[in-house]
């Protein structure tokens, strides 16, 4: 019996190791890049921390506990049966000197402004998580492939999980990149995936980077974690400020609260738009990821007239039930004092950035 689950377990580790061979698990950061990283006063204790200190699950829960709720638990998920609404935008038709945003779900939209085109975290290959075909999306969220869009600009990306940086949609959307931006490390994976290294920008917290003389890029902070293998947090996370001289957004990514969110409203507020993490949450890793309150709270930190909620919509990546997060969101908000209007459009809607007039659907009622 022993030597039958000890040869079990060599050929599990044996598959895991030829799983994790392929190219999608991306590259661990070495050499001189390492070297830089090191130098960060985010890195410390051979990994990058967070401004405060965040524990991997909050008080009260165990990684036992979690994952017992997730496999046995009997929660109402609410996995949508009906096929999510959306629009299917021409992106390649629009004019450069529109200044609009379109979301593709989850956390990753597009861009332009000022007559350059960006591109934020793309998934678009149906897939969240690093084994494919285990965390599909909702039916009707994936209507968009790399051959719908016109170069971009600028790649951005705010973190190296799967969920945000995906290496298929990577892979078809590679020969229309014309600069990726990423925190420092991620680049890591770029260059292994045979970027040309003087395309890749990688950048720590505080930083400024010109892109033309009136279209300006910050790294922020953020509170978050990272890693695509066994490793965590050996690539930094990031939020970004996009600003021209009479316009600034809040490109949020992954985040759970803190000081970081009024300190960038201090230095750079109030936002014209911002995007905030709002969904696949839990109580138990509130610390890495915004509870509906918390986004509340968030927005008014930053000082923001418009907010968008992303990070919900198309992976069942927590168990809350998927359409929970937009609305706890537009209740929370609708009572708190001086509500902020919503960005709420369906996947594909245009958003235009200066029109602070534009209304949107509560689009998520009555899908079952």
């Amino acid at each position: 019996m022993i030597t039958m689950i000890l040869t079990i377990l060599i050929l599990l580790c044996a598959v895991l190791i030829f799983v994790l061979q392929h190219p999608r698990y991306g590259k661990k950061p070495s050499g001189a890049r390492l070297a830089l990283m090191q130098k960060s006063p985010q890195y410390k204790n051979g990994k990058f921390e967070n401004i405060s200190f965040t524990p991997e699950l909050a008080e009260g829960y165990s990684f036992s506990k979690v994952f017992y709720n997730f496999l046995f638990k009997k929660v109402d998920r609410k996995i949508p049966t009906d096929t999510i609404p959306s629009i299917k935008t021409n992106l390649e038709d629009l004019p450069i000197n529109q200044d609009v945003l379109v979301w593709f779900g989850h956390s990753s939209y597009y861009i332009q402004l000022e007559g350059k085109r960006f591109l934020i975290d793309p998934v678009f290959s149906g897939n969240a998580s690093p084994i494919y075909r285990t965390t599909k999306a909702f039916k009707g969220t994936d209507i968009y492939t790399a051959d719908d869009f016109p170069e971009i600009d600028y790649l951005l990306i705010t973190h190296d999980h799967y969920d945000h940086l995906d290496y298929k949609t990577i892979m078809e959307l590679k020969p229309k990149i014309k600069k990726i931006i990423c925190a420092l490390g991620v680049g890591s994976h770029f260059e292994f995936w045979n970027f040309p290294k003087e395309i890749i920008i990688e950048k720590d917290w505080h930083e400024k980077i010109e892109l033309d003389q009136n279209l300006t890029l910050y790294t922020t902070p953020s509170r978050h974690f990272s890693g695509r293998s066994i490793n965590r947090c050996n690539t930094l996370w990031t939020s970004f400020v996009l600003a021209t001289k009479d316009f600034k957004m809040y490109l949020g990514g992954d985040s759970g609260y803190d000081t970081h969110y009024a300190e960038i409203g201090n230095k750079f507020g109030p936002f014209d738009i911002a995007l905030i993490d709002n969904g696949q949450y839990n109580p138990a890793w509130k610390y890495i990821h915004n509870l509906p309150e918390d986004v509340i709270k968030a927005m008014k930190d930053l000082k923001a007239k418009r907010v968008f909620p992303v990070h919900s919509s198309k992976f069942p990546l927590a168990l809350h039930p998927w359409d929970e997060p937009l609305i706890k969101v537009t209740q929370l908000n609708a009572a708190s004092e001086n509500p902020i209007p919503l960005i709420t459009p369906k996947i594909g809607e245009l958003v235009k950035l200066k029109n602070e007039k534009q209304e949107f659907q509560q689009w998520w009622k009555g899908i079952k």
